[in-house]
């Protein structure tokens, strides 16, 4: 099956549906497509994809689905009236959600006949069908190596093991990250803004402190598994004084300071449980248990 061209069906046209079967069909793959609202099917149909009447009518059409909803709550809807067609069928779920939902799902489509294989796509749908994209997949090895080929026309794959939630944890973790190193930059853009400078100004000293991560990273990281959190490199105590500087100077010039607020809170935090001498990596160990 790896060596040819699978027919596959699309479940759900939004941007990244869509980016998906347009690459499938540049590839010459054959692809059936569904979306509860069916006008948003025009645009892959004009290029050559078949819309299925029903959900039930997809499902039947091809052993691999490929589905891209906005949540697994967005599955159910769509999947349990024709849940009777998941009998033999290949579930690729492209759809975010927790990994505890996610394992719920593989259990779901396994009492109905189906396999399930998660993905988690680190990319935008510009980059589906671009060198450099990679999805996480976790599910039955075999099931993903009879199907890698196909599913390589997407992204490039990272397989991680048989636990269906794995893929979702990893994609939550590089999420989590890029929203909040994101939403850092965005403070940032207000910041400057306030005081009459651009997006533009600030971002090539962006650009710079990022290209720097990779090391910072790393350096912490080795660190963090060995349990270290001497503060011969810096203190959380130092950090302390940085953080309430950076809220203090959002705070005087009338910006928002809901992020910088809570990034001083959890330095605090940190403060208070004992940590002032110790790196700022120990906030690691306060992020490990909710707070109470």
């Amino acid at each position: 099956m790896s060596g040819s061209k699978q027919s596959v069906t699309v479940i759900g046209l939004g941007p990244m549906g869509q980016a998906i079967v347009h690459a499938l069909l540049g590839k010459g793959h054959q692809v059936t497509v569904w979306n509860r609202t069916a006008s948003r099917a025009d645009a892959v149909v004009a290029c050559g994809a078949v819309l299925a009447r029903s959900a039930e009518d997809a499902l039947a059409a091809n052993e691999l689905v490929v589905l891209s909803l906005t949540d697994y709550d967005a599955m159910y809807a769509v999947l349990e009236p024709a849940s009777h067609a998941l009998a033999g069928r290949v579930l690729v779920n492209l759809s975010s959600d927790t990994p505890e939902k996610t394992r719920a799902a593989a259990r779901w489509v396994s009492e109905h006949g189906g396999v399930h294989l998660t993905g988690g796509v680190i990319a935008s749908p510009s980059g589906i069908g671009q060198p450099g994209s990679s999805t996480f997949y976790s599910g039955p090895h075999e099931v993903f190596e009879a199907h890698r080929s196909t599913l390589e026309v997407l992204t490039g794959t990272d397989y991680r093991g048989d636990d269906p939630g794995l893929a979702a944890l990893l994609y939550q973790i590089v999420v989590g990250m890029f929203w909040t190193s994101v939403l850092g930059y965005w403070q940032a853009i207000a910041l400057a803004d306030a005081n009459g400078l651009t997006a533009s100004d600030v971002l090539p000293h962006a650009t710079e402190m990022l290209t720097g991560m990779p090391g910072f990273l790393s350096f912490y990281a080795e660190r963090i598994d060995a349990g270290e959190h001497g503060g011969d490199v810096e203190r959380l105590a130092m950090g302390m004084a940085s953080v309430e500087h950076v809220l203090h100077t959002n705070a005087d010039a009338g910006v928002d300071t809901a992020l910088p607020a809570a990034v001083a809170a959890l330095f605090r935090r940190g403060m208070d449980a004992g940590y002032g001498a110790d790196s700022a990596s120990s906030l690691v160990e306060l992020m490990k248990t909710a707070k109470a």
